[in-house]
């Protein structure tokens, strides 16, 4: 309202105010009433009766569809716990299961390796109770048999010169023998001068006593007549006299 139309009228209280809302109020629904007939009323009040009859229904659906869904989304989080609570357990299991086979492994090497090292420590002891047994000698060689003949008594003597390091050949000790005894082991010589002086000459080579004593080879018998003992110290004897039997061309 414009103010100079207001401006001349007494203002109004809280009360005043409050008063004039509730007639107005008041006059609305008498209007109301008045409008409506009262066939309409019950028209009304059949509506409004139908209406209360089919709110709970509409109520009753919307409920069940979200029971229905809670229950199946509740389903649904029991079935991934029990899925996840299995796969926990399945993995509990194995890990468990890899422990035990890990564990059975170490104690199978663990004891594995006691027993080799038993079994080392056993061979041990054995080895020092049980000396080792000795080396078994050398076989000598086979003793070489020579034919009991000059040309055997021969080599056998040159065998031993050898090893006693007395010069000589086979042509130069032949050669001497053929001469003087022409090969018998037993001759003797009764008539040149050692014979006079009673010390004759004797054997395959003619070597008188003393000489023989003198000249005497060890390893060989100390028969004058032996031809093997008599070759080899008449060699001797060459040998400390002329250097070797092969420089004695007649009597020595």
């Amino acid at each position: 309202m414009p103010k100079h139309l207001t401006s001349g009228l007494p203002r109004l209280s809280r009360t005043h105010k409050l008063s004039v809302a509730g007639v107005a109020t008041a006059g609305a629904a008498a209007l109301v009433f008045s409008i409506v007939p009262g066939a309409g009323a019950d028209q009304g009040k059949s509506q409004a009766t139908a209406v209360e009859n089919v709110k709970p229904v509409a109520f009753s659906a919307v409920d069940t569809a979200a029971k229905t869904q809670q229950a199946t989304i509740t389903q649904q989080a029991n079935d991934s716990a029990a899925k996840g609570k299995a796969e926990a357990a399945a993995k509990k299991a194995a890990a468990e299961k890899a422990a035990k086979a890990k564990a059975a492994a170490a104690a199978k090497a663990k004891a594995e390796k006691a027993r080799a090292a038993k079994a080392a420590a056993s061979r041990s002891q054995v080895r020092t109770a049980i000396p080792a047994a000795a080396p078994k000698p050398a076989a000598k060689p086979a003793a070489k048999v020579y034919p009991d003949n000059l040309d055997g008594w021969i080599r056998e003597s040159l065998d031993i010169m050898a090893k006693k390091g007395i010069p000589g050949s086979y042509e130069g000790i032949h050669r001497n023998i053929m001469r003087e005894s022409s090969g018998n082991p037993m001759a003797i010589n009764n008539w040149d001068i050692n014979a006079i002086n009673g010390t004759p000459s004797k054997g395959l080579l003619q070597v008188i006593q003393p000489t023989f004593n003198t000249y005497h080879v060890e390893g060989t018998s100390w028969n004058l007549y032996d031809p093997v003992a008599n070759i080899t110290a008449a060699c001797n004897y060459a040998a400390d006299r002329y250097g070797s039997m092969d420089n004695v061309n007649s009597a020595y």
